[in-house]
This record gives structure tokens, C-alpha cells and sequence, in this order.
């Protein structure tokens, strides 16, 4: 083996500065060098990483900008749908015949209906009042949802209680349910809430406590509990955090069948009476097979189907991105 030998009179330099001994810094030797981590900003350039995902943001800003704001720019209120109603041959009218009758601007790109109302104004408007109510469904069922479902994965003695609530609910069709109590009640916004929230949240809480079950004898948890920490401390900080890749997948699901039932029950006349999206369909019936007058109909339904399925794709894909394992 040839080995080649270094002069070390080449480097010009003294003993001591070639063999100085070098200080060892025992904290710095147990630092690890790695990028600072930051959960959610990792969640939005995962989400971003994809041009879909930017294109479809794109598409549920600009539909909540029509639904909440447009209507508010015109001021449109509800009793403007009446606008025209002695007008004759202001109703039913096409896109092209609107705007030679009104003038041609935004409002009549989609005609008139019954009323000679517009019917693009109307539906933007039926679409806020669609729209918050599954807004609101959703916030008071994931947040009651959650947290029961919590506890219930916890609390053994709970489980046995809400495990026999859930039975006996679960065997009740739910569309049932909500007609029940909205025959009861007056057909109002707030009481469309209340029937999709009465028992709404069991579901939500029966999947969080699957869901809690299956991580919570992890070796983390039983040595926090082992430690005394109390069970509502654990959920609210090892458990609940874990899951919020689960719990924005969930709200992507429930938003978007809100809006559903809420023009499903309008279409058959059990739902609200205010102008909402699905009063405008149940309204528009008639046009559906009426030669020329197809618009009304197919134009809220086409909005409504292109709020739904937006709604449920973004959420679904911001689920996909909140997952941990993806941010590799």
C-alpha cells in the first residue's frame, strides 16, 4: 500500500497553529439542524402544491363573493321578486327577450320568472340564505360532535349511555326526522336549524369517538395518563390535535348535504318559506317541461349543484393537505 507523505512546511505555519486543540461545545453538539416546522403553513403549501386546488379556491371565492355580496351591492331584498308582477309581458321571458324588454345588463342574463323577477338576482340571493343556513348546521353539529364524541371515547360509563342513544337514533331515517319536526314547527330558518341539529350531531360524535378509541392507548396517552393528567386534557391536546386532518374531512361531507336537504325539503314543500334556493326550484316546477321557460328551472339547480360538489372537493382536498403525512 503506497502511502504518500505530507510536508508540513508546505503550509507555513507553526506547530502550535496546527495543533491547536479545539473547544467542544457539549450544548451545541445536541442541536439538531433542521427547518423550522409550521403546521399550518405546511398544510397551505401542500394544498397550493397542486393547480386544481388554486383553480377551485378560485371558484368558491368568487361564488361566495355573488352569494354574499353581490346582493348586497344591488340591495336586493326578497319583495323585489315582485317587482314586476303587473308587468305582463315581463314574466317568463328568455335571456335575449329579457334584455330587449328590461335593458341589457347583468340582471337578466338568465330571463325572468313567474313574478318577472330576475332570475339570476333571485338566485344569488336564495343561495345566501341556502348557504348560511348549512354554514351554521355544520359549526353547531362539528363543534357538539366533537366534543361529546371526545368524551364519549373516553368515559366508559358515558359510552354505555350514548352508545343506546345512538342505537335508537341511527334506526331513525333522518330526512324523516327533519320533516317531523319542521311540520311541527312553523317552516322558519331557525327552525330548519333546529331540526338539522337535534340529532345531526350524533353521527359526527359516534365517528369522533371511533376515531378516539383507536389512538387513545397509545404509549403517549397512557403515560399522560399515568401522570395524572386529567382525560379532558388529554382529548383537548393529544387526541383532538391529531385529528384534524379527520375533522375538516368530516365538515367537507356535512356542509355541502345541508344545502341538500335544505332544497330537497323545499322541493317537496316541507322546506322554508323564505326565497331560499330550494323555494326557488320548488317554485319553478312548472317551468321544468315548459317550452322556453326551462331556464328557471335548471339554473338553480346547476348553481346549487356547482356550490355542492365545490364546497365538498375543496374541503376534501384541505382534508388531504392537513394530514401530517403529507407534509414530507
Amino acid at each position: 500500500m503506497n502511502e504518500k507523505l505530507v510536508n508540513l512546511d508546505e503550509f507555513n505555519m507553526s506547530d502550535a497553529e496546527l495543533f491547536a486543540p479545539v473547544n467542544q461545545d457539549e450544548l451545541a453538539s445536541e442541536r439538531i439542524t433542521a427547518p423550522r416546522y409550521s403546521y399550518w403553513r405546511s398544510v397551505f403549501r401542500v394544498f397550493f402544491r397542486k393547480k386544481i386546488n388554486v383553480i377551485l379556491l378560485s371558484v368558491l371565492v368568487l361564488l361566495l363573493v355573488f352569494i354574499y355580496v353581490y346582493p348586497m351591492v344591488i340591495g336586493y331584498e326578497a319583495d323585489d321578486r315582485f317587482a314586476n308582477l303587473l308587468d305582463p309581458d315581463g314574466k317568463h321571458l328568455t335571456p335575449a327577450a329579457a334584455m330587449e324588454h328590461y335593458g341589457s345588463n347583468i340582471h337578466w342574463i338568465l330571463g325572468s320568472g313567474a313574478s318577472g323577477e330576475s332570475t339570476f338576482d333571485a338566485i344569488w340571493y336564495g343561495s345566501s340564505i341556502s348557504v348560511t343556513l348549512a354554514l351554521v348546521c355544520a359549526l353547531i353539529n362539528m363543534t357538539v360532535g366533537v366534543i361529546i364524541g371526545a368524551v364519549w371515547g373516553f368515559s366508559k360509563k358515558f359510552d354505555l349511555f350514548m352508545t343506546e342513544v345512538y342505537n335508537v337514533i341511527a334506526n331513525v331515517p333522518y330526512i324523516l326526522l327533519i320533516s317531523v319536526v319542521v311540520l311541527i314547527m312553523s317552516a322558519s330558518f331557525w327552525s330548519m336549524v333546529f331540526a338539522l341539529t337535534i340529532t345531526g350531531w350524533v353521527a359526527i360524535a359516534y365517528f369522533i369517538r371511533t376515531q378516539v378509541i383507536i389512538i387513545r392507548d397509545r404509549e403517549y396517552n397512557l403515560a399522560s395518563r399515568c401522570l395524572g393528567t386529567p382525560i379532558t386534557r388529554i382529548a383537548s391536546k393529544n387526541i383532538l390535535p391529531f385529528m384534524t386532518s379527520v375533522i375538516v374531512t368530516l365538515a367537507a361531507a356535512e356542509i355541502p348535504s345541508y344545502i341538500s336537504y335544505e332544497v330537497f325539503l323545499s322541493y317537496i314543500g316541507m322546506g322554508l318559506k323564505d326565497m331560499s334556493l330550494g323555494k326557488i326550484i320548488e317554485d319553478a316546477q312548472a317551468s321544468m317541461l315548459t317550452p322556453g321557460w326551462e331556464i328557471e328551472f335548471w339554473a338553480p339547480v346547476a348553481v346549487a349543484s356547482i356550490i355542492t360538489v365545490v364546497l365538498y372537493v375543496v374541503g376534501q382536498n384541505l382534508g388531504d393537505a392537513s394530514d401530517p403525512r403529507t407534509h414530507m
